[in-house]
């Protein structure tokens, strides 16, 4: 498939990321990763749910939980930081994405766009001629280092792709590109089989 080239986590869901040059993945993920979310206690439709992106476009610039509380009051949405329910993902526990998919939105944007507006824990470099997408690789595994992930399935995107890593102005072609000509698909969500470390650098195999 290629080489990994970056590693994030999100130690806080939806607030902003950490680089890593080496990462703990266990069979709930990578650790340190979404083990806290701010909890909506009122001020909005999502009571007793997880402040996302969604509710909250500015919320992934920030990487203090008091501060991101503030931000949220602000808006008139009174949360409290919780970390006493596992983790808190959207759906599989590691996501990952390759670059190569980027490749006709970024034509299609007229700049390269950035990984990071995805969110994947994994950032792969294609190796040359691959070229699956992500339903090809649905039921796969992958190894990478000495973990194993099977793939789940692609990941379905939202308006939150459309918000820029560094605050300037959001840019809504980027979601109807990813809706239109890639069935609202940009990346994978992966299973843990096999725990272990994975560094940037390794390599990562498909086994189908």
């Amino acid at each position: 498939m290629g080489t990994l080239a970056q590693i994030w986590r999100y130690p806080v869901k939806s607030m902003h990321w950490e680089a890593l040059a080496a990462a703990d993945i266990d069979p709930d993920g990578l650790r340190g990763d979404r083990t806290s979310a701010l909890i909506v206690r009122e001020g909005h439709a999502r009571t007793g749910k997880t402040l996302r992106g969604k509710e909250h476009d500015r919320l992934h610039l920030i990487d203090d939980a008091a501060t991101a509380v503030a931000s949220a009051a602000d808006l008139g949405i009174a949360t409290d930081l919780r970390g006493d329910e596992g983790r808190y993902f959207d759906d599989a526990p590691v996501s990952l994405l390759l670059d190569r998919w980027l490749d006709g939105l970024s034509a299609h944007a007229g700049y390269p766009v950035e990984p990071i507006r995805f969110r994947p824990n994994l950032f792969v470099r294609a190796a040359a001629g691959f070229a699956d997408d992500e339903p090809s690789l649905t039921g796969a595994t992958l190894a990478i280092g000495e973990v194993r992930l099977a793939v789940r399935g692609g990941i379905a995107r939202c308006v939150a792709i459309t918000y820029h890593p560094d605050g300037e102005p959001a840019d809504p072609r980027i979601l109807r590109y990813v809706a239109n000509e890639r069935a609202t698909l940009m990346g994978i969500y992966c299973d843990v089989l096999r725990a272990g470390v994975v560094r940037a650098g390794d390599s990562v195999l498909v086994d189908r």
